[in-house]
């Protein structure tokens, strides 16, 4: 982790590992919490393996929707880890994605609570950084996983 061009999240889930991993590799359990609410999230292309495509639309209104997210899969380690950019659009040409590019880390691993969940996000120079962290990184990041956190402890059961 480099502070001056990664950004970071952690949190407990109090779900099993299998469930946080299925919310992240089901198309339909993805597509409840990868945008923050009230926005609504459509779901093109989750091809979670090394090379495997995201591509996701959103919406505010449930009917108009717009393209949201295209990236790549770069790592996908089950149970434990997935890589994705947005460097690098699903048809594996360079892009250059608005707001700003980045390579996103996730890294589960067992708590005694649950999973532990940590993302890292990876920016190409302090610049692009800042712009993440000022656009607000934490909080949608933060709203995201607290949405994933949601649907992964109620399929617990928590």
């Amino acid at each position: 982790m480099n502070p001056d061009l990664d950004l970071t999240l952690e949190r407990v889930i109090r779900a099993p590992r299998a469930i946080v991993w299925s919310a992240w590799t089901d198309p339909a359990h993805f597509a409840k919490w990868w945008v923050p609410a009230p926005a609504v999230c459509a779901v093109d292309r989750l091809d979670v393996r090394p090379g495997g495509g995201l591509v996701t639309r959103l919406s505010d209104d449930g009917k108009e929707f717009v393209p949201h997210m295209n990236a790549s899969f770069l790592v996908v380690e089950e149970l434990e880890r997935i890589v994705f950019t947005n460097a690098i659009d699903s048809a594996w040409r360079p892009a250059d994605p608005a707001p700003v590019p980045m390579t996103a880390e996730i890294a589960l691993s067992d708590h005694p609570d649950g999973t532990d969940y940590r993302i890292i996000v990876r920016h190409g120079d302090p610049a692009a950084r800042a712009r993440h962290e000022k656009l607000g990184f934490a909080a949608g990041w933060g709203s995201v996983t607290g949405q994933l956190a949601g649907f992964a402890e109620s399929r617990a059961g928590r």
